[in-house]
């Protein structure tokens, strides 16, 4: 009989199992991926968005509770669950604290295109860095850990657990616990479930971190009785590049040069403002936007100068000296994009200089769909592009929770030992859209509130 066990290995579930272990409880945490995939979606990542009053060594400014809360709201268009909204940002401003406790390091903040170097800090090494901090506290601390062991099966009786199947090596053996902390993740390996919410269009869907997220444990819970939150079509999706493979691609795949051109879809035309926003709160709505469009596929296309002002992806450029010629390397038909960027040159409205770090007004006047910020005239020779797909980070759909990070039942009234934290639970703050580095904070913030309250219930 374990104090507590924790299902999944990332970001999430070691600083519950951590929190827990340091009240002086027994954990034993189980992570369906092998050893070196250990962690989720958590090796991919590279920073955290935490409040804070003032600058530090690692961060270039102040990032007050009210700025985030205000940034979180813009970017869910207000669909969150607004008290644990608030108890998130607000426990955030000591957690960059408490993990750099766990052993975690940041190293000085970026500026580049990211336009983070205030809100979000680093980590040293990035995410697999970060995770491999944190399980050697784990382990120092006593925590017991057993890799390629699934959760299969619970047992619950009402809204009480009593005990989880886990399979291991191919056997399936009864684990007993007092209290449970699901952390493993959110759906987005399960094509099939995803086809649920966007049918046959999550065929073309790459995803980006690992494919062991398949939302078991998420499923077995809400057949079980616990109440559900979240949209199955709204997750955490970026336009990453067509070429990458159909799991755990990670961050190289993606891309953030949107502001710097135009994006077309397959008939050559554009479908969306790529200037809406800098780019923290407007990258990740590009995932949903390539969505919605035939074949789910997209092309950012761009000129010579703008070639190097953004982090490269893993893949090339697809590079030609005309954008005709171009057109033909990416399967479009030359005439219509050469017509789309014409249209565009000659909307583009002169300005202030070229600033992708802010909302620089640069703009085009007279377009069906305008860019509102960062217009450029595409005319410098060699012409590039890259193809683009959805890529899907996690799913918002999961499991609803309180402030102390207890599943509520379907009735409403909180499970006396169920805890939740991270992707399976972020729906009740993300309803929709995302701001860089707030997955990282969902997890660590709740679940060191998992772990803490699963203590005090042993």
């Amino acid at each position: 009989m374990w104090d507590v066990l924790v299902a999944g290995g990332g970001n999430a579930a070691l600083c519950a199992a951590i929190a827990a272990r340091r009240a002086g409880r027994s954990v034993l945490v189980v992570e369906a991926a092998p050893k070196f995939y250990r962690g989720g979606n958590t090796r991919h990542t590279r920073n955290m968005r935490c409040a804070h009053d003032a600058a530090t060594d690692t961060l270039s400014g102040p990032y007050p509770e009210e700025e985030f809360l205000d940034d979180l709201m813009r970017v869910t268009q207000g669909n969150t669950t607004p008290e644990l909204a608030r108890m998130m940002i607000r426990d955030s401003k000591d957690m960059l604290t408490w993990i750099q406790e766990q052993g975690v390091r940041f190293q000085p903040s970026l500026g580049g295109t990211l336009s983070l170097g205030r809100t979000n800090s680093f980590f040293l090494g990035g995410g697999r860095s970060m995770l491999n901090e944190l399980y050697r506290t784990a382990e120092r601390l006593g925590v017991e850990v057993r890799y390629e062991a699934e959760v299969v099966g619970l047992d619950l009786d009402g809204p009480r657990f009593r005990a989880a199947t886990v399979r291991q090596d191919g056997r399936d053996g009864r684990i007993e616990a007092k209290t449970f902390v699901a952390a493993c993740g959110g759906f987005e390996s399960n094509i099939e479930w995803l086809k649920e919410g966007w049918g046959e269009r999550a065929e073309n869907f790459l995803i980006r971190g690992t494919p062991y997220n398949r939302g078991t444990v998420t499923k077995m819970l809400i057949e079980g009785g616990v109440q559900q939150i979240g949209d199955p079509t709204q997750c955490h999706a970026v336009a990453i590049d067509a070429r990458a493979p159909r799991f755990d691609g990670g961050i190289i795949t993606r891309l953030d040069c949107v502001v710097f051109g135009i994006v077309v879809n397959a008939a050559a035309q554009r479908f969306y403002d790529e200037g809406e926003d800098i780019w923290p709160k407007r990258y990740a709505i590009w995932g949903r936007l390539v969505a919605e469009q035939p074949g789910q596929i997209a092309w950012i296309v761009f000129d010579a100068p703008n070639l190097e002002r953004f982090m490269p992806s893993l893949f090339p450029a697809i590079t030609a000296p005309t954008i005709p010629e171009l057109a033909g390397k990416l399967g479009l038909e030359p005439a219509a994009l050469e017509a789309t960027v014409s249209e565009f040159n000659a909307a583009v409205v002169g300005g202030r200089p070229f600033d992708h770090t802010d909302l620089d007004g640069n703009r085009t006047q007279g377009l069906a769909i305008e860019k509102s910020n960062w217009a450029q005239r595409i005319e410098t020779p060699p012409f590039h592009a890259y193809p683009v797909r959805p890529g899907i980070t996690f799913t918002y759909l999961g499991v609803k929770v309180d402030e102390k990070a207890r599943m509520l039942m379907a009735d409403g009234t909180p499970s006396e030992n169920l805890f939740a934290a991270g992707e399976i639970m972020a729906g009740n703050v993300l309803g929709q859209g995302y701001a860089a580095g707030i997955g990282m904070t969902i997890g660590a913030v709740f679940g060191r509130i998992a772990g803490t309250e699963a203590a005090h219930v042993v």
